[in-house]
């Protein structure tokens, strides 16, 4: 049975062969692929840190490396279109429903100025203050 935000044997072996093939490398052996991807779902899913990720995917700083290794080499791109080409001619994609609520995207207290707003008197003289 697979659990809540993880792939099914179906999805899973629609990306398997567009992933990074680890045979035949030295160094330390790979952590299992789909449970890295499953913990990738995990947070990607449910927002949390990556710290916070429950113990039995593994180390979230693993995790974490992977995720940010596959991102810098655009494969979750090239996994993207891949699916993307695939889609059913008979069910295509209806971009118009697609949409980002900016509402969901929290924002560090900092990142706005903090408490007061931004200081213009500080952007005119940095001096001052």
């Amino acid at each position: 049975m697979t659990k809540r935000h993880e792939l099914t044997q179906e999805e899973w072996e629609r990306i398997k062969p567009m992933l990074p093939n680890r045979e035949g490398l030295q160094g330390r052996p790979a952590k299992d692929t789909r449970m890295m991807i499953n913990a990738m779902l995990w947070i990607v899913a449910t927002g949390a840190p990556w710290r916070d990720l429950p113990e039995h995917y593994g180390p979230w700083k693993t995790v974490y490396n992977t995720f940010r290794r596959w991102t810098k080499s655009g494969l979750w791109e090239r996994i993207y279109e891949a699916l993307l080409k695939d889609a059913p001619a008979s069910n295509p994609v209806e971009w118009t429903i697609w949409q980002i609520d900016s509402t969901t995207c929290k924002v560090h207290q900092h990142a706005s100025g903090g408490k007061g707003g931004l200081k213009i008197s500080a952007l005119a003289d940095p001096e001052a203050d």
